[in-house]
């Protein structure tokens, strides 16, 4: 067994894991300075001491160097600065170049080795120059790095339409892949406004959920499906709802739809959920 914490270098980001060793002991919200694959780093703790089984480990660990201390907050403020200094620096050069391109974060390394400037752009961008402009003003490396919509409001936050900071900001470490699929299991509307994010792609709310919902359906009768209702009578399922268990059912011998909980009806062929091709065509790119 080895003790380690969970150490997370931006809100919302990845957790990685580090050995503790044997004298250091945080609590969440802390800040540890640790050594990463590209240098000295500073984060936050949000996973205190926990021992784990070295087995499940799929590469030794590096490990926690101190609890940070009163100078390396110092530093980290210190970065903002810089942060900030570059980014206008930056956006000054960008426009005096006349570059097509969007920047949107600029992120220095604890131990001032790097500076990383993300940026959108709609076409490829040969920002050599730019480089070389940056590199003689702050005499460190520079690192300019291009990153698609999902991580442009990953990076500057938001409300979505729940009201609720973007998922991808507050919590979520990685991006899932979401599929019109799941928006057409969940039973939404395919419009594009309403089932996509801030950032112009589907919502991620639509992976958190999916689980519930394809559970809902190993025993919930699709719209299309064939059932027999209380009264002995076929009938044909044409709209469901999920959560509550409702289904409307037009019956054989009647023109006018009734509704029953699910647990009232006896399947005798279900039905598929498909998306029309037409559909997937044209909201493809909410995908990507």
């Amino acid at each position: 067994m080895t003790e380690i914490l969970g150490i997370r270098f931006k809100k919302g980001g990845k957790v990685y894991y580090f050995s503790a060793g044997e004298n250091i002991k945080a609590k969440t919200g802390e800040k540890a300075v640790v050594e990463t694959s590209r240098g000295i780093e500073c984060g936050t703790v949000v996973i205190e001491n926990k021992m784990i089984d070295e087995q499940t480990m799929s590469s030794p660990l590096k490990p926690i160097l101190r609890i940070a201390n009163e100078d390396d907050l110092n530093i980290i403020e210190q970065n903002k600065q810089k942060e900030k200094e570059a980014f206008e620096v930056c956006q000054q050069k960008i426009k005096s170049r006349n570059l097509k391109m969007n920047l949107v974060d600029v992120e220095c390394t604890f131990d001032r080795n790097k500076l990383l400037f993300y940026f959108t752009s709609e076409t490829r961008v040969d920002f050599r120059e730019l480089v070389k402009d940056l590199a003689a003003i702050f005499r460190t490396r520079i690192e300019l790095r291009q990153i698609g919509v999902r991580d442009q409001a990953k990076i500057l936050g938001g409300l979505g339409i729940c009201g609720r900071e973007f998922c991808c900001k507050n919590h979520q470490g990685d991006f899932q892949p979401v599929s019109i699929k799941m928006a057409k299991e969940q039973g939404l509307s395919l419009n594009p406004v309403k089932i996509s994010g801030t950032c112009g792609r589907l919502m991620c709310c639509l992976k958190h959920e999916q689980n519930s919902y394809e559970e809902l359906l190993k025993i919930t009768p699709k719209a299309g499906a064939i059932v027999i209702i209380p009264d002995g009578q076929k009938g044909t399922v044409i709209e469901t709802n999920l959560i509550t268990g409702k289904l409307k059912i037009k019956p054989e011998k009647s023109d006018i739809p009734v509704t029953f909980d699910r647990s009232e009806i006896k399947l005798v062929r279900d039905a598929e959920i498909k998306v029309n091709r037409d559909e997937l065509k044209n909201l493809k790119k909410l995908e990507e």
